[in-house]
This record gives structure tokens, sequence and C-alpha cells, in this order.
């Protein structure tokens, strides 16, 4: 079989199989298979697939095709521009959150960019907004915590890989440490707002392999965002901001929430590429 052959009958069986990303799963399970980028996945399409190599990819195959996620498979994600090592004990990242980024990015700039800027990551998971945020800010010092050990270890492995270790302290935490009592400039959260409901009809994909603890926000969907924001006035300098991920459907009560924490802040909603509610920002 050719390597294009092979590349349009995974295509058929994951679109079978009901993804909605069949062509682009295709790719980067055939991508991770052969050990080679795109374009030269493109230049090889003529080419006669090797039997190791065809073994192996069809391995990688079935494991999607049994609903494991393609970045769990390939071990790598995407996210802001940089490659991520992902693992089960973290939420992958999503383009979802690159607007969280983006904001906490602008609103870093318009300080002075020789002094210091204290951030907190708090529910760093595998570390993508930490990172991210240290790469593209030299002065940043960031406080990144999690509960889970496991996603620290991938967080500490993620700054290790672009070079922002130093930049990082990694704490196990339930929201903001006890060893790290200082406030911050910025507190940036991604943290769980997926309702119950919505978590049990989540598909296999997400229900069945990223970690609950990262995903579940309770009934509403806003149990840990509201314990967040009772916590975060004596976290937050003066002149400080809040960027937290919210669901689309939660803008008007998350900054109901946030006006009653932060009663002289001003609380606003961000969209995300869509057009839907995406950040509540309290500066």
């Amino acid at each position: 079989m050719r390597i294009g052959e092979a590349l349009l009958e995974a295509r058929r069986l994951l679109e079978a199989a009901g993804s909605d990303e069949a062509p682009v799963e295709a790719e980067l399970l055939l991508m991770h298979a052969l050990k080679i980028d795109r374009a030269t996945l493109y230049r090889r399409l003529g080419d006669d697939l090797p039997p190791a190599e065809s073994a192996g990819f069809q391995r990688l195959l079935d494991r999607c095709l049994a609903h494991e996620p393609v970045p769990y498979i390939t071990g790598h994600k995407e996210f802001f521009g940089l490659d991520f090592e992902v693992a089960p004990a973290a939420l992958i990242p999503r383009g979802d959150t690159e607007p969280l980024v983006e904001l906490a990015i602008h609103f870093a700039r318009e300080r002075d960019p020789f002094d210091p800027i204290a951030i907190a990551d708090i529910g760093t998971g595998s570390g993508a907004i930490a990172v991210s945020l240290a790469v593209e800010l030299p002065n940043a010092i960031i406080v990144a915590t999690d509960l889970s050990p496991d996603a620290l270890e991938v967080a500490r492995r993620n700054a290790e890989r672009h070079g922002v270790l130093r930049q990082i302290t990694l704490m196990r935490a339930d929201l903001f440490s006890d060893n790290a009592p200082q406030a911050f400039d910025i507190i940036a959260a991604n943290l769980p707002y997926v309702t119950t409901a919505e978590w049990e009809a989540l598909p296999p994909e997400i229900r069945h392999h990223e970690p609950r603890a990262a995903l579940d926000g309770g009934p509403d969907g806003l149990h840990i965002i509201r314990r967040l924001l009772a916590e975060a006035p004596g976290r937050l300098n003066p002149g400080g901001a809040l960027f937290a991920e919210i669901g689309y459907e939660q803008g008007i009560a998350a900054a109901a929430i946030a006006r009653a924490a932060f009663p002289e802040a001003t609380v606003t909603i961000e969209p995300d590429l869509a057009g839907r509610d995406r950040v509540l920002v309290v500066r």
C-alpha cells in the first residue's frame, strides 16, 4: 500500500467512526508513525508504506478508532504556536484558551516592560498557559499551581522544553498555595467550568480519557470558579487583573459573581473567535 492510499483509508475509517476531524487526525497519526512532518508526508504520498511503519500506523489508528484522543496517542499538541507534551494526567490544551493568553499578554505589555510582573496560573495542568506567558513575557515571574502532582510533572517538562523553567515555580495546591502568600499582578485560570450534566454527555474521547477533575465544575459549572473569585481579592495587587476561562453560556453569571467579589473593579466578558463568551476579565 502506498502512503497516500493509507492516508485516504484512515480518513475513511475515522469518518465512518464519527470523527469531525478525520483528515487532520489521519495526517497526525501517519506523520507520527513515519516520524516526518506534514510537508514530507505530502511529498511521499506515492511512496510505498514500509511493513513495519504500516503495522505501527495500524496500531495508532486502532487506538484512535477506540476513541482515544490523538494528542494522547502522539504525546503532543500545539498551543499558542508552541509544541506541548500532553499526557492523560492533564487536560489537552485547546484553542479556546488562547484568547485568555492573548488578553493577559496585552495587559502585561501595558506596563513597564523592564519591571518584573508576578503572575499566578491557577490549575496549570500541562503548563500551557504558564509556559506561553513565560515565552512571551521574559520579565514574568510565574507561580503555577495544580492539585495533581502528575500534571505538575508534565508542566515541568514543558517548561524545560521551552527553556522557561527558571521563570516558573510549580506548586501543588488547591487554587492558591499557602506556600506562595504573595499577591500577583495577573491571575490566569482555566479551571473546570463544564456542568456535571454536560460532562456526562461529552464524547468518549473526552469523558473516558481526560481528567474529570479538570472539566467538571459542578451543577452550574461555576463551583471552582466561584471559589477562585472568593479567594482572589486578597491575592491580586492594586491595578492587577484576573483572567478566567468560562463556558459560552456563563458570562452573565460569572460576571455577577466577580462584581460581588470585586465591587471596585471593572468586570467584562471577552469573546472567543466565534464571538461566544469565553474569558472573564476583572481589572
